[in-house]
């Protein structure tokens, strides 16, 4: 089993078209042996920030007297956002629970702090309708299409500004960056 600073190691060696190889790698469910289940983009989604500039925190394990208490998928640091990253990399939509968990997070930390949850095949439509109502956090909603989106483009950190401020704006937690 691979280590997470094994992981941090490889992935820092990754531009932006490494980066866009690994995503292809990740959708055809054909990511070389180094990557276990799902580390492949959580790894990627960090790097994608770090690369834009962004300050990171990588995936850890949160303990309290010793005891696990919550795994992190990372934290993202840009544009006076802080961001807790959460990734499923399933081939079916998410369903809320993962938003559940990012919430009770959220709930341990300033108020100020939003979460986004990315997927590589989306989000149920309930999932969408209920996210909009976890108020008072701020989750945002990435899926597939605009994870791509974001690595052609060699830029993620305003396309979180932007879905931020939208959702600040409209109430709207999965604004499609690629409109």
């Amino acid at each position: 089993m691979t280590t997470d600073a094994e992981y941090q190691t490889r992935i820092t060696t990754y531009n932006w078209d490494d980066l866009v190889k690994l995503w292809s790698e990740i959708k055809t469910k054909k990511t070389s042996n180094f990557w276990d289940a799902g580390k492949a983009l959580e790894y990627l989604i960090l790097r994608a920030f770090q690369l834009d500039g962004a300050d990171i925190a990588w995936p850890e394990t949160v303990k309290i007297q010793g005891k696990i208490v919550e795994q992190i998928d990372g934290v993202v640091y840009a544009d006076s956002l802080a961001c807790l990253i959460e990734c499923k990399d399933t081939s079916e939509e998410v369903n809320i629970e993962p938003i559940a968990k990012l919430r009770n997070q959220l709930l341990r930390r300033p108020a100020t702090a939003i979460g986004s949850v990315f997927s590589r095949s989306g989000f149920t439509e309930a999932t969408v309708t209920l996210t909009g109502f976890v108020a008072p956090q701020t989750i945002l909603l990435w899926g597939g299409e605009e994870i791509e989106y974001s690595l052609k483009n060699k830029s993620i950190c305003k396309f979180l500004v932007k879905k931020y401020r939208v959702c600040v704006h409209k109430g709207i937690p999965n604004y499609d960056i690629i409109i």
